[in-house]
Formats: C-alpha cells, structure tokens, sequence
C-alpha cells in the first residue's frame, strides 16, 4: 500500500481540505515523503518546520499553534511529540483531525504497523478500551522484573484507532492502543522497561524504576533532565498496543503499539482524564508481560487474552 493510500485511510483528506504538516529540522527525510503523499490527496498542503523541542510535550511556537487550530488536518510529524500540548487540543476543539508522529523514520514510513489492517486495529483497540474503562485495578508483572499496581476505577479508557476521520478526532500514526489516565496516587510499584524508552530509544538492559503513591522515586541519572520538575515524575498512562503489524524497532512511537506491549508514561495526562499537568510526557515499553484487570487476565506474557 502506497504511504497516500495510509493517509487516505486513516486522515481522509479531501482534495479542497487546508492540511498542515508540523516537522523539525531533525525530521526532514520522514516530513518529505508525508508531504510527497499528502500533496496526492489536498491542493492545499502546508509545510512548516521549526526547532526541535526540548522534551516531549514541551509547547511548539505560538504561531505553529495557531496554524494548527486554523487547519482542516494536522500531521505533526516531530522528534519530540505534540500529542499532549495544549497546543494539539486547541487544535482538536477548533475542529481538526491531527495525527501525531513524534519519531517516525523513513523506515516506518515504509512497512510495519504504518501498513495495517486499520479495521482490525480499530476493532481490537475499542474492545481493549471497553475492559479499561470498566475495570477497578490493574496488576502488572514482567519477566524483566516489573510488579506494579494502580487504580482505574472512575476514569475513561481511549482507543487509538487510526480512524481520524471526525473534526476534533486525534491519534497517532502508526496506531493501535487502548489506554487510560490512572487514579495518580493509587500507582505503586516497579516497572522494568525492557523494550524502548523516551528519548532513550531501544534499551540493552531493562531500565528499572520505583514508583511511590503515584509518583518516581529517585530518577536514574541519564533521565534526571527529563523528569528535573516534580510533575514529570507523575505516573501519567496506562496503555496496551493492538496493532498487529507493529514491529519492535527501539523506537516508543512503534513499540507501544506493537500487539501485547505495555507502556507506562510519566507526566502529563490532562489532555486524557488525569489531572496532570506537566511540560513532558514520556513513555516506557514492556514485553512479555502479564496483565490482570480486577483479577481477569488481559495478557499472558504478552498475548492478549481480551479478544
């Protein structure tokens, strides 16, 4: 499937459609080939291209912000993501569908779990976000060594479908997760990170981390700028990837959706139901490992038991 069909699918651009495409100058080869495509699709294609943000989450220019609540269809496609910026909810309240990319490399672009099934995807991440939505407790354990508990009772699971094709819709490409904002002082526990990290990319030893009454303890020393404010250190989400053709490649945009992966992010969550509010939202990724909500199984070692 051509990268025009992907975005056809999944952004359903229409030809007379203002489209924005967000990139930074570390970026450049990815945000070539989405503006190739996206010029297939819409007349009116703009490129805009600023400096690399610090961290993910960090706010992009106000005038970026403003093009983006101005357009019919965003694509961030950026080193550092825009997802959880007040800036990408603007934009969804004023009405554009955006699709968040935050690393995507020229590779992914080209096979992977860019290249799914997006019904499927749909269809296993909505049922996913059902069983979260309506559970207490979630318990989660890893051969790597994660033992971590939390509280989701009250709060409302999302499914990141791919299908950002209502005005205000929002998710990433590639996608394929269900997910959800914890109650934050209920998490407790220790994670082990075997797969990929924020702004540390794929991990040769599991990166182990302890979490008290909801927050961080004691960041590790090549995190320590990353979780420097007291509100980055918040347990931030809960997610399972869905996507079947999602390959693990090191890099938290792909390995998080990646069928039976589960990701733990810090910091802000208040674009999803959670209260945090932080600068930084940064995700985790674990293999392997077994899932329990209110005492169900979700996941055994990786392979979902909620289909």
């Amino acid at each position: 499937m051509r990268l025009s069909e992907v975005l056809l699918q999944t952004l359903a651009v229409k030809r007379g459609e203002q489209v924005l495409l967000v990139s930074d100058s570390a970026m450049r080869e990815p945000a070539g080939m989405l503006h190739r495509a996206l010029r297939e699709l819409s007349d009116e294609v703009v490129r805009v291209e600023m400096s690399p943000r610090r961290v993910h989450g960090e706010e992009p220019p106000a005038c970026v912000a403003a093009a983006m609540a101005a357009a019919d269809v965003v694509v961030a496609a950026t080193s550092r993501s825009l997802s959880h910026t007040s800036a990408r909810k603007r934009a969804c309240q004023a009405g554009a569908r955006v699709a968040s990319m935050p690393g995507i490399t020229a590779e992914m672009l080209r096979y992977g779990g860019m290249l799914a099934d997006y019904a499927e995807v749909k269809a296993l991440a909505e049922r996913l976000a059902e069983v979260l939505t309506v559970g207490e407790k979630i318990r989660i354990e890893s051969p790597a060594g994660t033992c971590f508990e939390a509280s989701i009772a009250g709060r409302e699971a999302r499914a990141d479908t791919g299908m950002i094709h209502r005005p205000g819709d929002f998710g990433n490409l590639p996608a394929g997760e269900g997910f959800i904002a914890p109650v934050e002082e209920s998490c407790s526990g220790v994670l082990a990170f075997d797969c990929s990290f924020s702004g540390l990319g794929r991990l040769e030893e599991p990166l182990v981390l302890r979490v008290e009454r909801g927050r961080l303890v004691s960041p590790p020393e090549q995190l320590a700028e990353a979780f420097s404010s007291k509100s980055s250190r918040w347990v931030a989400e809960i997610g399972i990837g869905t996507n079947p053709d999602a390959v693990l490649r090191g890099n938290v945009l792909e390995d998080e959706k990646v069928l039976g992966t589960v990701h733990i992010a810090f910091g802000d969550n208040h674009t999803f139901g959670g209260r945090v509010r932080a600068e930084v939202h940064l995700d985790g990724v674990i293999s392997k490992a077994d899932v329990w909500v209110d005492g169900e199984k979700l996941l055994e070692e990786g392979r979902p038991c909620f289909l």
